[in-house]
Protein backbone atom coordinates (compact mmCIF):
# COMPACT_ATOMS: atom_id res chain seq x y z
CA UNK A 1 0.00 0.00 0.00
CA UNK A 2 1.79 3.01 -0.60
CA UNK A 3 1.98 5.60 1.65
CA UNK A 4 3.23 9.53 1.36
CA UNK A 5 3.73 11.88 4.01
CA UNK A 6 2.67 15.34 2.29
CA UNK A 7 -0.58 16.74 2.64
CA UNK A 8 -3.43 17.10 0.25
CA UNK A 9 -5.63 20.50 -0.08
CA UNK A 10 -8.02 21.73 3.07
CA UNK A 11 -10.67 21.99 0.68
CA UNK A 12 -11.33 20.38 -2.79
CA UNK A 13 -11.39 23.11 -5.84
CA UNK A 14 -13.42 22.73 -9.28
CA UNK A 15 -16.47 20.98 -8.12
CA UNK A 16 -18.59 20.74 -10.57
CA UNK A 17 -22.32 22.69 -10.67
CA UNK A 18 -25.10 20.30 -10.54
CA UNK A 19 -26.64 19.86 -14.46
CA UNK A 20 -30.47 18.98 -14.88
CA UNK A 21 -29.53 15.48 -15.60
CA UNK A 22 -27.81 15.48 -11.71
CA UNK A 23 -30.94 17.10 -10.24
CA UNK A 24 -33.06 14.76 -11.99
CA UNK A 25 -31.18 11.44 -10.79
CA UNK A 26 -30.66 12.95 -7.28
CA UNK A 27 -34.49 13.78 -7.54
CA UNK A 28 -35.10 9.69 -8.63
CA UNK A 29 -32.78 8.64 -5.69
CA UNK A 30 -34.73 10.07 -2.89
CA UNK A 31 -38.01 9.36 -4.00
CA UNK A 32 -36.68 5.81 -4.01
CA UNK A 33 -35.30 5.99 -0.33
CA UNK A 34 -38.40 7.29 0.84
CA UNK A 35 -40.65 4.92 -0.93
CA UNK A 36 -38.74 2.28 1.43
CA UNK A 37 -39.94 4.28 4.52
CA UNK A 38 -43.68 4.32 2.50
CA UNK A 39 -43.62 0.67 2.28
CA UNK A 40 -41.35 -0.67 5.14
CA UNK A 41 -43.40 1.50 8.02
CA UNK A 42 -46.07 -0.45 10.49
CA UNK A 43 -48.37 2.45 10.44
CA UNK A 44 -49.82 1.78 13.90
CA UNK A 45 -46.55 2.02 15.36
CA UNK A 46 -44.12 3.34 12.98
CA UNK A 47 -41.54 1.39 13.36
CA UNK A 48 -39.76 0.28 10.09
CA UNK A 49 -38.74 -2.91 9.31
CA UNK A 50 -34.81 -3.29 8.95
CA UNK A 51 -35.01 -5.51 5.84
CA UNK A 52 -37.73 -6.07 2.94
CA UNK A 53 -38.21 -9.06 3.94
CA UNK A 54 -41.86 -10.08 5.04
CA UNK A 55 -41.89 -11.10 8.96
CA UNK A 56 -38.57 -9.27 9.35
CA UNK A 57 -38.20 -7.11 12.49
CA UNK A 58 -37.80 -3.64 12.86
CA UNK A 59 -34.92 -1.44 13.36
CA UNK A 60 -34.66 1.62 15.65
CA UNK A 61 -31.94 2.83 13.86
CA UNK A 62 -34.17 2.66 10.66
CA UNK A 63 -36.87 4.61 13.01
CA UNK A 64 -34.67 7.13 13.48
CA UNK A 65 -33.64 8.29 10.06
CA UNK A 66 -37.48 7.96 9.01
CA UNK A 67 -38.03 10.63 11.44
CA UNK A 68 -35.41 13.06 10.26
CA UNK A 69 -36.78 12.10 6.77
CA UNK A 70 -39.92 12.96 6.89
CA UNK A 71 -39.34 16.44 7.19
CA UNK A 72 -37.04 16.65 4.47
CA UNK A 73 -39.94 14.73 2.52
CA UNK A 74 -42.50 17.13 3.23
CA UNK A 75 -40.52 19.96 1.89
CA UNK A 76 -39.53 17.72 -1.58
CA UNK A 77 -43.25 17.50 -1.91
CA UNK A 78 -42.99 13.58 -1.27
CA UNK A 79 -45.40 13.46 1.57
CA UNK A 80 -48.09 16.98 2.95
CA UNK A 81 -47.03 17.92 6.32
CA UNK A 82 -50.26 16.54 8.28
CA UNK A 83 -49.29 13.14 6.45
CA UNK A 84 -45.82 13.41 7.22
CA UNK A 85 -46.55 14.75 11.85
CA UNK A 86 -49.20 11.87 11.77
CA UNK A 87 -46.65 9.35 11.20
CA UNK A 88 -43.60 10.95 13.29
CA UNK A 89 -46.29 11.44 16.23
CA UNK A 90 -47.80 8.38 16.17
CA UNK A 91 -44.06 6.85 16.32
CA UNK A 92 -43.03 9.29 18.85
CA UNK A 93 -46.25 7.79 21.10
CA UNK A 94 -45.43 4.17 20.82
CA UNK A 95 -41.87 4.61 22.07
CA UNK A 96 -42.95 6.67 24.86
CA UNK A 97 -45.77 4.28 26.15
CA UNK A 98 -44.01 1.01 25.14
CA UNK A 99 -42.60 -1.12 28.06
CA UNK A 100 -39.24 -0.31 29.98
CA UNK A 101 -37.72 -2.69 32.17
CA UNK A 102 -35.47 -5.48 32.53
CA UNK A 103 -37.61 -8.53 31.33
CA UNK A 104 -36.70 -10.11 28.54
CA UNK A 105 -39.55 -8.87 25.93
CA UNK A 106 -39.47 -5.19 26.92
CA UNK A 107 -39.23 -2.49 24.25
CA UNK A 108 -36.17 -0.77 26.44
CA UNK A 109 -34.64 -0.16 29.64
CA UNK A 110 -33.38 3.27 30.82
CA UNK A 111 -34.30 5.16 27.76
CA UNK A 112 -32.38 2.92 25.37
CA UNK A 113 -34.39 0.29 23.13
CA UNK A 114 -33.43 -3.22 21.96
CA UNK A 115 -31.45 -2.91 18.12
CA UNK A 116 -34.46 -4.89 16.45
CA UNK A 117 -38.66 -5.03 17.70
CA UNK A 118 -41.32 -7.09 16.52
CA UNK A 119 -42.95 -4.92 13.77
CA UNK A 120 -46.49 -5.15 15.21
CA UNK A 121 -45.98 -5.80 18.82
CA UNK A 122 -42.87 -3.46 19.24
CA UNK A 123 -41.37 -5.77 21.59
CA UNK A 124 -37.80 -7.25 21.99
CA UNK A 125 -37.15 -9.24 18.59
CA UNK A 126 -35.24 -12.52 19.61
CA UNK A 127 -31.99 -12.06 21.50
CA UNK A 128 -31.08 -9.08 19.99
CA UNK A 129 -29.05 -6.65 22.49
CA UNK A 130 -30.46 -2.95 24.05
CA UNK A 131 -27.52 -0.80 21.49
CA UNK A 132 -26.64 2.37 22.87
CA UNK A 133 -25.46 3.43 18.89
CA UNK A 134 -29.13 2.57 17.66
CA UNK A 135 -30.88 4.33 20.51
CA UNK A 136 -28.84 7.17 19.61
CA UNK A 137 -29.95 7.33 15.81
CA UNK A 138 -33.60 6.97 17.00
CA UNK A 139 -32.90 9.89 19.50
CA UNK A 140 -31.77 11.79 17.06
CA UNK A 141 -34.13 11.30 15.28
CA UNK A 142 -36.58 12.14 17.38
CA UNK A 143 -34.97 15.65 18.23
CA UNK A 144 -34.23 16.48 14.51
CA UNK A 145 -37.90 16.08 13.96
CA UNK A 146 -38.89 18.15 16.83
CA UNK A 147 -37.08 20.80 15.61
CA UNK A 148 -39.44 20.93 12.28
CA UNK A 149 -42.78 19.98 13.61
CA UNK A 150 -42.73 22.78 16.12
CA UNK A 151 -45.69 25.31 15.20
CA UNK A 152 -47.51 25.88 18.08
CA UNK A 153 -50.90 23.84 17.42
CA UNK A 154 -51.45 21.03 20.08
CA UNK A 155 -50.24 17.92 17.74
CA UNK A 156 -47.03 19.38 16.96
CA UNK A 157 -46.55 20.95 20.52
CA UNK A 158 -47.00 17.02 21.74
CA UNK A 159 -44.10 15.91 19.04
CA UNK A 160 -42.00 18.00 20.86
CA UNK A 161 -42.71 17.49 24.65
CA UNK A 162 -42.22 13.91 23.46
CA UNK A 163 -39.00 14.00 21.54
CA UNK A 164 -37.38 15.56 24.21
CA UNK A 165 -39.27 13.48 27.27
CA UNK A 166 -37.34 10.38 25.50
CA UNK A 167 -33.87 12.05 24.88
CA UNK A 168 -33.68 13.02 28.80
CA UNK A 169 -35.25 9.10 29.67
CA UNK A 170 -32.05 7.79 28.01
CA UNK A 171 -29.47 7.24 31.24
CA UNK A 172 -26.00 8.05 29.62
CA UNK A 173 -24.55 6.62 33.10
CA UNK A 174 -26.16 4.10 33.87
CA UNK A 175 -24.75 2.74 29.68
CA UNK A 176 -21.09 3.37 31.06
CA UNK A 177 -21.76 0.64 33.34
CA UNK A 178 -18.79 2.18 35.77
CA UNK A 179 -16.37 2.68 33.00
CA UNK A 180 -14.81 5.46 31.08
CA UNK A 181 -16.59 4.91 27.96
CA UNK A 182 -20.09 3.65 26.96
CA UNK A 183 -20.48 0.32 26.52
CA UNK A 184 -22.31 -0.92 23.50
CA UNK A 185 -25.09 -2.44 24.87
CA UNK A 186 -26.89 -4.46 27.49
CA UNK A 187 -29.00 -8.02 27.61
CA UNK A 188 -31.57 -9.27 29.48
CA UNK A 189 -30.46 -11.32 32.13
CA UNK A 190 -26.80 -11.45 30.90
CA UNK A 191 -26.04 -7.55 31.83
CA UNK A 192 -23.59 -5.53 29.65
CA UNK A 193 -21.89 -6.09 26.41
CA UNK A 194 -17.83 -6.46 27.43
CA UNK A 195 -17.28 -4.37 23.99
CA UNK A 196 -17.47 -0.52 24.64
CA UNK A 197 -17.24 2.41 21.70
CA UNK A 198 -13.60 3.90 21.43
CA UNK A 199 -11.71 4.93 18.51
CA UNK A 200 -13.06 6.63 15.67
CA UNK A 201 -16.58 5.39 13.70
CA UNK A 202 -19.86 5.86 13.87
CA UNK A 203 -20.28 6.56 17.50
CA UNK A 204 -19.37 10.05 17.62
CA UNK A 205 -22.84 11.46 17.45
CA UNK A 206 -23.57 9.33 20.30
CA UNK A 207 -21.21 10.68 23.13
CA UNK A 208 -22.63 14.04 21.52
CA UNK A 209 -25.44 13.56 22.90
CA UNK A 210 -24.27 11.44 26.17
CA UNK A 211 -22.19 14.61 26.83
CA UNK A 212 -25.10 17.12 26.13
CA UNK A 213 -27.86 15.21 28.40
CA UNK A 214 -29.60 17.76 31.03
CA UNK A 215 -30.55 14.86 32.68
CA UNK A 216 -27.79 12.08 32.96
CA UNK A 217 -25.29 13.71 31.05
CA UNK A 218 -21.66 11.93 30.35
CA UNK A 219 -19.07 13.46 31.91
CA UNK A 220 -16.34 15.56 29.92
CA UNK A 221 -13.61 12.66 30.52
CA UNK A 222 -15.51 9.71 28.43
CA UNK A 223 -15.53 12.16 25.57
CA UNK A 224 -11.40 11.91 26.28
CA UNK A 225 -11.30 8.15 26.66
CA UNK A 226 -12.84 7.65 23.33
CA UNK A 227 -10.98 9.76 21.44
CA UNK A 228 -7.82 8.33 22.90
CA UNK A 229 -8.28 5.24 20.84
CA UNK A 230 -8.03 7.45 17.02
CA UNK A 231 -5.83 6.40 14.89
CA UNK A 232 -4.33 8.63 12.42
CA UNK A 233 -3.17 7.41 9.47
CA UNK A 234 -1.44 8.06 5.78
CA UNK A 235 -3.26 6.46 2.56
CA UNK A 236 -2.57 7.21 -0.69
CA UNK A 237 -0.80 10.61 0.11
CA UNK A 238 -3.79 11.55 2.10
CA UNK A 239 -3.37 11.76 5.45
CA UNK A 240 -6.91 11.05 7.79
CA UNK A 241 -8.13 9.59 10.84
CA UNK A 242 -8.44 6.62 9.78
CA UNK A 243 -11.64 3.88 9.79
CA UNK A 244 -11.93 1.34 7.62
CA UNK A 245 -15.65 1.22 6.52
CA UNK A 246 -16.99 3.78 4.17
CA UNK A 247 -20.28 4.03 6.39
CA UNK A 248 -18.28 4.95 9.55
CA UNK A 249 -17.22 8.19 8.06
CA UNK A 250 -20.70 9.24 7.38
CA UNK A 251 -23.34 8.56 9.80
CA UNK A 252 -22.54 10.84 12.22
CA UNK A 253 -22.33 13.56 9.73
CA UNK A 254 -26.18 12.62 8.66
CA UNK A 255 -26.96 14.23 11.97
CA UNK A 256 -24.51 17.18 12.96
CA UNK A 257 -22.50 19.52 10.23
CA UNK A 258 -19.07 19.89 11.15
CA UNK A 259 -18.01 21.78 9.04
CA UNK A 260 -15.79 24.24 10.68
CA UNK A 261 -15.81 23.46 13.98
CA UNK A 262 -13.26 21.04 15.56
CA UNK A 263 -12.15 19.29 18.85
CA UNK A 264 -9.11 19.59 20.60
CA UNK A 265 -7.94 16.16 18.02
CA UNK A 266 -8.82 17.65 14.90
CA UNK A 267 -7.73 21.49 15.93
CA UNK A 268 -3.73 19.57 16.41
CA UNK A 269 -4.35 18.08 12.99
CA UNK A 270 -5.08 21.51 11.16
CA UNK A 271 -8.58 20.34 10.04
CA UNK A 272 -12.04 19.23 10.74
CA UNK A 273 -14.28 16.16 10.77
CA UNK A 274 -16.02 16.93 7.58
CA UNK A 275 -12.52 17.31 5.45
CA UNK A 276 -11.74 14.17 7.07
CA UNK A 277 -14.44 12.55 5.75
CA UNK A 278 -13.76 14.33 2.49
CA UNK A 279 -10.01 12.61 2.50
CA UNK A 280 -11.72 8.74 3.49
CA UNK A 281 -14.46 9.34 0.56
CA UNK A 282 -10.79 10.02 -1.66
CA UNK A 283 -8.94 7.30 -0.09
CA UNK A 284 -12.26 4.70 -1.11
CA UNK A 285 -11.44 5.82 -4.71
CA UNK A 286 -8.10 5.42 -5.06
CA UNK A 287 -8.09 2.34 -3.39
CA UNK A 288 -10.05 1.12 -6.29
CA UNK A 289 -8.11 2.85 -9.01
CA UNK A 290 -5.04 1.20 -7.64
CA UNK A 291 -7.56 -2.62 -6.88
CA UNK A 292 -4.67 -4.56 -5.38
CA UNK A 293 -6.53 -7.55 -5.28
CA UNK A 294 -7.52 -6.73 -9.18
CA UNK A 295 -11.31 -7.16 -8.55
CA UNK A 296 -13.49 -7.04 -11.53
CA UNK A 297 -15.52 -3.78 -11.88
CA UNK A 298 -13.21 -1.18 -9.63
CA UNK A 299 -11.95 1.83 -10.99
CA UNK A 300 -12.55 5.68 -10.92
CA UNK A 301 -16.61 5.65 -11.48
CA UNK A 302 -16.54 2.43 -8.93
CA UNK A 303 -15.78 2.46 -5.86
CA UNK A 304 -17.54 2.10 -2.34
CA UNK A 305 -16.72 -0.47 0.27
CA UNK A 306 -18.17 -0.56 3.65
CA UNK A 307 -20.18 -2.53 6.23
CA UNK A 308 -22.94 -4.54 4.00
CA UNK A 309 -24.45 -8.06 2.55
CA UNK A 310 -22.39 -9.86 0.54
CA UNK A 311 -22.80 -13.05 -2.09
CA UNK A 312 -21.21 -14.97 0.20
CA UNK A 313 -20.12 -17.18 2.31
CA UNK A 314 -18.63 -18.85 -0.37
CA UNK A 315 -14.84 -20.02 -1.99
CA UNK A 316 -14.80 -19.93 -5.56
CA UNK A 317 -12.07 -19.95 -8.31
CA UNK A 318 -12.77 -16.56 -10.58
CA UNK A 319 -10.46 -16.99 -13.88
CA UNK A 320 -7.67 -18.70 -12.09
CA UNK A 321 -7.49 -17.02 -8.66
CA UNK A 322 -9.22 -18.86 -5.71
CA UNK A 323 -11.39 -15.62 -4.14
CA UNK A 324 -13.33 -16.16 -1.14
CA UNK A 325 -16.31 -14.23 -0.44
CA UNK A 326 -18.61 -12.82 2.72
CA UNK A 327 -22.02 -12.59 3.65
CA UNK A 328 -22.42 -9.30 5.91
CA UNK A 329 -19.03 -7.82 6.98
CA UNK A 330 -17.60 -4.48 8.01
CA UNK A 331 -15.55 -4.29 4.38
CA UNK A 332 -13.16 -1.62 4.55
CA UNK A 333 -10.35 0.54 2.59
CA UNK A 334 -7.32 0.08 2.74
CA UNK A 335 -6.96 -3.09 5.46
CA UNK A 336 -10.13 -4.72 4.14
CA UNK A 337 -11.65 -6.99 4.33
CA UNK A 338 -12.27 -6.64 0.63
CA UNK A 339 -13.93 -9.28 -1.43
CA UNK A 340 -15.27 -7.20 -4.53
CA UNK A 341 -18.88 -6.21 -3.30
CA UNK A 342 -19.56 -2.70 -3.97
CA UNK A 343 -22.30 -0.75 -2.31
CA UNK A 344 -23.82 2.18 -3.94
CA UNK A 345 -26.00 3.59 -1.15
CA UNK A 346 -22.46 4.29 0.46
CA UNK A 347 -21.05 6.17 -2.23
CA UNK A 348 -24.04 8.98 -2.25
CA UNK A 349 -24.00 9.28 1.27
CA UNK A 350 -20.37 10.58 0.36
CA UNK A 351 -22.09 13.29 -1.93
CA UNK A 352 -22.07 16.35 0.77
CA UNK A 353 -17.62 15.59 0.90
CA UNK A 354 -16.65 14.87 -2.36
CA UNK A 355 -19.32 15.75 -5.09
CA UNK A 356 -16.87 16.08 -7.58
CA UNK A 357 -15.89 12.17 -7.42
CA UNK A 358 -19.57 11.30 -6.56
CA UNK A 359 -21.18 12.86 -9.25
CA UNK A 360 -19.71 10.89 -11.35
CA UNK A 361 -20.19 7.81 -10.05
CA UNK A 362 -23.79 7.96 -9.42
CA UNK A 363 -23.62 9.28 -13.16
CA UNK A 364 -22.45 5.82 -14.09
CA UNK A 365 -24.96 3.73 -11.66
CA UNK A 366 -27.67 5.80 -13.42
CA UNK A 367 -26.07 4.26 -16.79
CA UNK A 368 -26.20 0.49 -15.67
CA UNK A 369 -29.75 -0.11 -15.60
CA UNK A 370 -29.34 -3.49 -13.41
CA UNK A 371 -28.88 -1.28 -10.52
CA UNK A 372 -32.42 0.14 -10.65
CA UNK A 373 -35.01 -0.86 -8.89
CA UNK A 374 -38.27 1.15 -6.74
CA UNK A 375 -35.62 2.05 -4.08
CA UNK A 376 -33.44 3.69 -6.34
CA UNK A 377 -30.52 1.48 -6.57
CA UNK A 378 -29.77 -1.83 -5.42
CA UNK A 379 -28.23 -2.24 -2.08
CA UNK A 380 -24.88 -3.77 -3.23
CA UNK A 381 -23.31 -5.93 -6.30
CA UNK A 382 -20.22 -7.77 -6.30
CA UNK A 383 -19.16 -8.16 -10.43
CA UNK A 384 -16.33 -10.37 -9.44
CA UNK A 385 -18.41 -13.28 -8.10
CA UNK A 386 -19.75 -14.86 -11.35
CA UNK A 387 -20.79 -18.20 -12.39
CA UNK A 388 -22.78 -20.02 -15.50
CA UNK A 389 -26.08 -18.80 -13.75
CA UNK A 390 -24.96 -14.91 -12.91
CA UNK A 391 -22.20 -13.72 -15.31
CA UNK A 392 -22.37 -10.52 -14.93
CA UNK A 393 -21.63 -10.89 -11.48
CA UNK A 394 -23.94 -10.80 -7.78
CA UNK A 395 -26.55 -8.45 -7.08
CA UNK A 396 -28.48 -8.11 -3.84
CA UNK A 397 -31.62 -9.44 -3.64
CA UNK A 398 -32.28 -7.23 -0.36
CA UNK A 399 -32.95 -3.54 0.92
CA UNK A 400 -32.22 -2.17 4.14
CA UNK A 401 -33.62 0.42 6.01
CA UNK A 402 -30.51 1.66 7.63
CA UNK A 403 -28.95 2.08 3.64
CA UNK A 404 -31.69 3.77 2.63
CA UNK A 405 -31.79 6.62 5.20
CA UNK A 406 -28.42 8.31 4.32
CA UNK A 407 -29.22 8.19 0.73
CA UNK A 408 -32.65 10.56 1.58
CA UNK A 409 -30.32 12.47 4.22
CA UNK A 410 -26.69 13.65 2.79
CA UNK A 411 -28.43 14.03 -0.72
CA UNK A 412 -30.62 16.38 0.91
CA UNK A 413 -27.39 17.80 3.42
CA UNK A 414 -26.07 18.75 -0.28
CA UNK A 415 -29.00 19.98 -2.10
CA UNK A 416 -30.19 22.45 1.04
CA UNK A 417 -28.29 21.19 3.97
CA UNK A 418 -31.95 21.01 5.77
CA UNK A 419 -31.09 18.05 8.56
CA UNK A 420 -28.17 20.10 9.32
CA UNK A 421 -30.19 22.92 9.90
CA UNK A 422 -32.47 21.20 11.92
CA UNK A 423 -30.18 19.76 14.13
CA UNK A 424 -28.18 23.11 14.47
CA UNK A 425 -31.30 24.14 16.13
CA UNK A 426 -31.43 21.61 18.46
CA UNK A 427 -29.58 23.30 21.92
CA UNK A 428 -28.42 19.56 23.60
CA UNK A 429 -26.36 19.01 20.20
CA UNK A 430 -24.67 22.56 21.13
CA UNK A 431 -24.14 21.57 24.39
CA UNK A 432 -22.74 18.55 23.90
CA UNK A 433 -20.17 19.77 21.04
CA UNK A 434 -18.95 22.18 23.99
CA UNK A 435 -18.99 19.63 26.39
CA UNK A 436 -16.63 17.63 24.17
CA UNK A 437 -14.48 20.58 23.42
CA UNK A 438 -15.83 21.86 19.80
CA UNK A 439 -15.56 25.58 19.14
CA UNK A 440 -15.75 27.87 15.91
CA UNK A 441 -18.06 28.23 13.01
CA UNK A 442 -21.97 27.99 13.49
CA UNK A 443 -21.38 26.38 17.08
CA UNK A 444 -20.38 29.69 18.46
CA UNK A 445 -23.86 31.08 17.60
CA UNK A 446 -25.90 28.04 18.07
CA UNK A 447 -28.23 27.66 20.74
CA UNK A 448 -26.92 25.48 23.87
CA UNK A 449 -28.75 24.41 27.25
CA UNK A 450 -27.20 26.24 30.53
Amino acid sequence: MPTHQHDVPARMIDVPALMQSDEAELDFLQRGSFAYFIDQTNPANGLVRDKNVPGWPASIAAVGMALLAYPVAVERALIGREAALRVVLTTLRFFWNSPQGPQADATGHHGFYYHFLDMESGRRAGTCELSTIDSAFLLAGALGAACYFNRPDADEQELCTLADALYRRADWQWAQNRGDTVTMGWKSGRGFLKHRWTGYNEALLLYILGLGSPTFPLPSASYQAWCAFYHWDHCYGVPYLQSGSLFTHQLSHVWIDFRGIDDQFMRAHGIDYFENSRRATLVQQRYAIDNPQRLIGYGQTCWGITASDGPGPATRVIDGVKRRFFDYVARGVPHGPDDGTIAPWAVIAALPFAPEIVLPTIAQFARTPALHCRYGYKTTFNATFRSKAMPHGWVSPWHFGIDQGPVLLMIENYRSGLPWRLMRACPYIGSGLRRAGFRGGWLDAAPGMP
